[in-house]
């Protein structure tokens, strides 16, 4: 979905034209919370982490997702991820096969993300989950799905970006939001915030009010007694080999904050002659890598990417194009740590 600038305005001093959508915002809200309140998530018999976000576009879910999945697996854990699949024609449910399927078929994240464990997409997540836990996935991570009410989720896990932070706090399409932040957090058990130091500090100052209040509600079984826990993470370039120190490069990027990408590069010393922003999950067709390929050679530059931009390239630009993979890296894990274990016992208390 395409960010609108209006959306990252301070919620104190929203722009006109989110005051004008915000009526229908207030709706989209409504559809949002009685679709959630239908009915109880469905349990699998295997335990389900759910990582999402607040924010239609991307927060750096799917980076998220492959820090636990080495995390867990780390720990002896056997994680499987389960995806709708955004963006792909597939509905599901099926297993990804990275030598099989294609990014049109399952959708970039998927793919992507089969290169680290097994991934399942299915439009209906239960189904997934189930396909899932019947393929020996010891705990599954939902990909996205936070305000799917489908299946129950075991802990929940909040991604925001934290220079945008949520936004001016308005729901769709006054602002960036699928649901209003208290209402959303209100079911989290972890906030994931990823930036530098500096927009940590500003997403803590303009968020605190939000993201230190207990919560109960009285329609539901959720109880929170104490503040959310908001762990600061930062995206790092993952080592290659690869000097980047005065390459000149064609920079293009379909992901949620394609900014932050050229940040990156011209933070490891590449000289950005050209950048692209496209669209999140943006189809690279040959017609649109013949445009940035003509480009990139009149500034005699070298085409570079995402990981997730690369799984979209179409087969004859694949060694044409650099790839820079980031990892986060999380300041504190033990309070994922100790929300697994509490998940596994509990889950042996109760069989």
């Amino acid at each position: 979905m395409r960010a609108f600038e209006f959306w990252d305005t301070s919620p104190d001093q929203p722009d006109w034209r989110a005051r004008l959508l915000q009526p229908l915002g207030m709706l989209y809200a409504q559809a949002t919370a009685w679709r959630i309140a239908q009915k109880p998530g469905v349990r699998y018999g295997v335990p389900v982490i759910c990582i999402g976000n607040l924010n239609a576009g991307g927060t750096g879910k799917t980076p998220t997702v492959i820090a636990l999945i080495e995390r867990l697996a780390a720990r002896g854990i056997t994680p499987q991820v389960v995806s709708r699949g955004y963006g792909g024609r597939l509905s599901g449910p099926l297993t990804v096969l990275p030598r099989q399927h294609s990014a049109d078929q399952v959708g970039d994240e998927p793919l992507l993300l089969a290169a680290f464990c097994q991934v399942h997409v299915a439009r209906d997540r239960g189904l997934g989950v189930e396909l899932a836990a019947r393929a020996g996935a010891e705990v599954v991570l939902l990909d996205d799905g936070f305000q799917n009410p489908g299946v129950h989720k075991d802990l929940s896990i909040v991604v925001v970006n934290a220079r945008k932070g949520f936004g001016n706090g308005l729901c769709l399409p006054a602002g960036p939001l699928r649901e209003p932040v208290s209402a959303g957090l209100a079911r989290a058990d972890l906030v994931i915030s990823i930036g530098s130091a500096s927009d940590q500090s500003c997403f803590r100052q303009n968020w605190a009010a939000v993201l230190s209040q207990p919560y109960a509600d009285k329609n539901t079984t959720f109880q929170r007694d104490s503040a959310l826990s908001v762990l600061c993470g930062v995206m790092t370039p993952l080592q290659t080999g690869m000097d980047w120190s005065g390459e000149r490069v064609m920079a293009f990027a379909g992901i949620g904050d394609p900014e932050k990408f050229f940040e990156t590069l011209r933070a490891l010393g590449a000289d950005v002659v050209q950048q692209e922003s496209l669209q999140d999950h943006q189809p690279l067709t040959p017609r649109l890598m013949r445009r940035l390929a003509q480009k990139a050679q009149q500034s005699g530059a070298q085409m570079v990417t995402t990981e997730k931009d690369a799984v979209r390239l179409p087969p004859g630009f694949r060694d044409q194009v650099l790839t820079l993979p980031v990892r986060l890296n999380l300041e504190n894990w033990s309070v994922i740590d100790s929300a697994v274990d509490r998940l596994f016992k509990n889950l042996d208390v109760g069989s």
